[in-house]
């Protein structure tokens, strides 16, 4: 079961993928990211790899003003608009409906809390993050929050740009500033 844990949404019950194509970040997870950074009021935030929209609909809750979702896959993008139509938060939110390295390549504008959770050990962390440095799509005081597998690190040319990296048994996560 996947729910909300904090803000105007709190406790609300979120639809999962069906089948194991989608790892949905678990409760405890979303808790350890969202209780590292705080500030969510009145930002702007991108979900990449959205899946079931947990992240980014965590985020609405507690307090951004807007959120980007980009999802790929057809049973992905179903329970996404099933958990947006859930918590009537359409008007404060867009699906597209697009690869992740297509949307980067044509999005112009810069987010203030990037969320990015790609399926693990597929190589697509560290040409995620270049792609996203590269087009300047990372406000000057913004942060990206990377859920990844343990063995996939981040690449030496961004490493100072982390402030604050945690891990567990299987993942690890990597908060990244401007």
């Amino acid at each position: 079961m996947i729910r909300i844990i904090a803000g105007k949404y709190k406790k609300r019950k979120l639809a999962a993928v069906p089948g194991h194509s989608t790892r949905p970040t678990s409760d405890y997870n979303r808790e350890m990211i969202f209780s590292t950074y705080q500030d969510f009021q009145d930002k702007r935030v991108l979900d990449l790899y959205a899946g079931t929209g947990a992240l980014g609909l965590e985020a609405l809750s507690r307090g951004a003003t807007w959120v980007d979702f980009v999802e790929f896959a057809s049973p992905a993008i179903a329970t996404l608009l099933s958990n947006i139509q859930l918590l009537d938060c359409g008007d404060q939110c867009h699906l597209y409906r697009k690869k992740v390295e297509a949307y980067l390549k044509t999005c112009t504008q810069a987010y203030d809390i990037i969320l990015l959770d790609p399926p693990y050990d597929k190589n697509l962390v560290n040409p995620t993050l270049r792609s996203i440095f590269g087009q300047d799509l990372l406000a000057q005081e913004g942060v990206i929050v990377v859920e990844h597998s343990r063995t996939e690190t981040i690449c030496p040319e961004l490493k100072d740009r982390i402030f604050q990296h945690k891990s567990s048994k299987t993942n690890s996560f990597t908060w990244l500033q401007h």
